[in-house]
């Protein structure tokens, strides 16, 4: 089984309801097999991937009852316990979903600030949330607790499996597994991680730089004293921002060190390697042993050419890799997946508009390009040269205007996103914060992944969309224009106060009206 080799776009619309020419797409080789032999579709989703992101876009989609399979390759969770943190954007989704307080109890708030390319610095005040801290959380538990939320919302599981193939056509693809057995759907989604074989498979190209430096990171034991360590760190942390040895509970440190070279990354590293450079950056290896866990990681930064080909989709790693400077990356596959959550339902379900799948792309390509940007110029700064050792004095010293802070903060945990509507307030097209009404809060009202009319006038009413948008009237609403429309994902999609200017952005982002 072999995907199909694209010289074309693909048609803005594919609606599974509605619409079956997809396969009319010239240039691209589709399943020959007719209708009559085609295998029954018994999902409508299946996800290649059980990280965070697959996760997350299974409970998004099970929200709309779509029917979604999670193929998982390893047969059990990861062992090791890395921490992660979940930055100021991806806490708002999880509130939004009725995650937070769940997820609140197994990780620990740090105050929101320092990120920038690790330049010590403060978060500005008054940002923009009521979430502004970042939560360090073991990605283990982050995982599963999404994977739980999941298979609680319906979605299935099944771990030990992967594609090894898969062929589209005008009604869904036919996915093949490792083993042999054939699965049907009407969408692939591959969250397979930076390796991606859906991608791969897909033929899209991932083009960027290449690693040319690499880092050692894990998690071991040390034989010295924790004051010994904690002069040397701070002794050499002036210089090398790659080096770190942090207390991790039990005697276990995190250690963090430059690499002597760049190596093959599906070779984890040994206990041999953190101890020689350990040596050589700071002249003792600290007595470091047991590791309970070590890898790699590169600077390499690559974009999928397209998130999007026929009935196959990428999100997460699978469409974009950077180096891990600012704690982005498992934030942006999560985003991902509630930017495309909604809308892959909204086609499936049969009341999606004609282009708005396309939208996924078109709004989330940018962000991942400018992520690719921002962790290239902070690893830039991380340089132990000269050169960049002095504008980063530089960019220390400019952090210090509130309006600078608060603009890269804003950027590192994408609160400061902004999708492109159209013309209107500068609130348009970004996410709005969870702001008090009467029934308590915002989000409180987003649990259910659909859209929300928010109406301070009384006056307006969603009609005939009231089968995927609520409406709320509140005047006591802490907005200071007289009505908003959002969109599953939190984000502004109109703001006025006109049912027939209302209707029309109704109909651009939540299809025909039922009646």
């Amino acid at each position: 089984m072999h995907s199909q080799q694209v010289t074309a776009e693909p048609p803005s619309n594919d609606g599974v309801e509605r619409d079956s020419t997809v396969g009319d797409v010239p240039g691209v080789l589709w399943s020959p097999v007719s209708g009559a032999d085609r295998a029954p579709l018994m999902f409508d989703v299946i996800i290649a991937g059980c990280g965070p992101t697959g996760a997350m876009l299974a409970a998004e989609l099970r929200l709309h009852d779509v029917r979604v399979l999670v193929l998982e390759k390893e047969t059990e969770p990861a062992s090791f316990v890395r921490i992660v943190g979940l930055h100021i954007r991806s806490l708002e989704l999880m509130a939004m979903r009725g995650l937070l307080d769940r997820i609140l109890d197994h990780g620990r708030q740090r105050p929101a600030g320092g990120f920038f390319a690790a330049i010590p610095k403060p978060a500005p005040k008054g940002l923009d949330s009521a979430y502004a801290y970042l939560l360090g959380i073991p990605q283990p538990v982050i995982v599963h607790l999404l994977e739980e939320h999941a298979i609680a919302l319906g979605a299935q599981v099944r771990r030990g499996c992967a594609v090894s193939g898969f062929e589209q056509d005008d009604e869904g693809v036919t996915v093949e597994l490792t083993d042999g057995e054939q699965l049907r759907s009407r969408y692939l989604v591959g969250c397979d991680g930076g390796r991606s074989t859906v991608r791969k498979l897909l033929g899209v190209g991932f083009p960027g730089a290449p690693s040319r430096t690499e880092t050692l990171m894990g998690e071991m034991e040390v034989g010295v004293p924790q004051e010994e360590i904690a002069a040397k760190v701070t002794e050499l942390r002036e210089i090398h921002q790659r080096f770190w040895l942090r207390p991790f509970g039990e005697g276990v440190y995190s250690v963090v060190v430059p690499a002597a070279r760049v190596s093959d990354r599906a070779k984890p590293p040994t206990l041999d390697d953190f101890t020689q450079q350990l040596r050589t950056i700071a002249g003792t290896d600290f007595g470091v042993h047991s590791p309970r866990w070590m890898s790699r990681f590169g600077d390499a930064t690559r974009l999928a050419e397209r998130y999007r080909v026929g009935r196959v989709l990428l999100a997460g790693d699978a469409a974009h890799i950077h180096p891990p400077i600012g704690g982005q990356g498992l934030n942006l596959g999560v985003q991902d997946a509630s930017n495309l959550g909604w809308k892959l339902a909204a086609q499936i379900r049969g009341w999606a508009p004609e282009t708005l799948l396309d939208t996924y792309q078109a709004e989330r390509h940018p962000v991942a390009e400018d992520v690719l940007d921002n962790t290239r110029a902070q690893m830039e700064l991380l340089s132990t040269e000269p050169g960049p050792q002095a504008v980063r004095r530089l960019f220390t010293e400019l952090m210090d205007f509130d309006e600078v802070n608060r603009y890269l903060i804003e950027k590192i945990t994408a609160i400061g996103i902004r999708y492109d509507f159209g013309e209107g307030p500068d609130l348009l097209g970004r996410r709005l914060r969870d702001i008090d009404v009467k029934q308590g809060r915002l989000y409180g009202l987003l649990h259910r992944g659909r859209g929300l009319l928010l109406d301070r006038t009384g006056r307006l009413t969603v009609g005939g969309w009231s089968d995927r948008v609520d409406d709320l009237a509140d005047p006591t609403a802490a907005l200071d224009v007289p009505c908003v429309l959002l969109r599953p994902d939190g984000h502004v999609a109109w703001i006025g106060d006109d049912q027939q200017d209302l209707d029309d952005h109704l109909s651009r982002w939540f299809g025909k009206p039922a009646n």
